[in-house]
């Protein structure tokens, strides 16, 4: 069975991971279970950070290794919270003070645009220094609600209505979700670039 490590300690992202590989002969590991510490995400773009977390997984665990970078873009807001999406409210701000926060500064201008979409890069390192990472990205296109709606999902998926599904993400089935967000598209790239034949 073919194993990488999951460069993130973030359970929901694992969670998605976990979903999208289950029906396939591939192992992830997340990379807590192999006491893979922590690295600080300082990269000023999307894809840098993920790189940053792949190459660290794999140095420490000496496996192949996945890293992904991901967030909200909101454009009336200059694409904040974007690369800080997770520290938006603070460097130890929850996802509800995210979402307040966000919640609260699009309130200050009623007539701003809404419109929104989660982006994520995806990065696979075959080896601590593989110098052709394969890097693959997805958007999932939506708008911000006025208010939280529904109980499935983590981050600012509560907030967040997708086009798509025409209804809030947090009422969707992880595998509804798992078909058009963000994640799942830059993994069905990544997917047909090369994990397919460890399927």
């Amino acid at each position: 069975m073919y194993t990488l490590v999951l460069g993130s300690t973030n359970i929901g992202k694992l969670k998605d991971y976990q979903a999208l590989l289950s029906p396939y002969a591939i192992n992830l590991v997340p990379q807590t279970e192999l006491a893979v510490p922590e690295v600080a995400e300082t990269g000023l773009s999307f894809v840098e950070n993920a790189l940053i977390k792949a190459r660290h997984a794999a140095q420490f665990s000496n496996l192949p290794a996945l890293g992904d970078d991901s967030g909200l873009v909101v454009e009336s807001l200059g694409g904040t919270p974007g690369l800080h999406s997770a520290r938006y409210a603070g460097t130890d701000a929850t996802a509800e003070d995210n979402m307040q926060k966000l919640l609260h500064t699009l309130a200050q201008d009623p007539k701003a645009s809404r419109k929104a979409h989660f982006y994520s890069v995806i990065v696979l390192l075959r080896h601590p220094y593989d110098p052709a990472p394969l890097i693959c990205e997805g958007t999932w296109e939506g708008e911000i609600l006025k208010a939280p709606c529904g109980k499935n999902g983590f981050g600012y998926l509560p907030i967040f209505y997708s086009s798509h599904h025409q209804c809030p993400a947090a009422e969707l089935t992880l595998q509804d979700r798992n078909r058009v967000s963000h994640r799942a598209q830059a993994f069905q790239q990544l997917f047909d670039k090369y994990l397919k034949q460890y399927a």
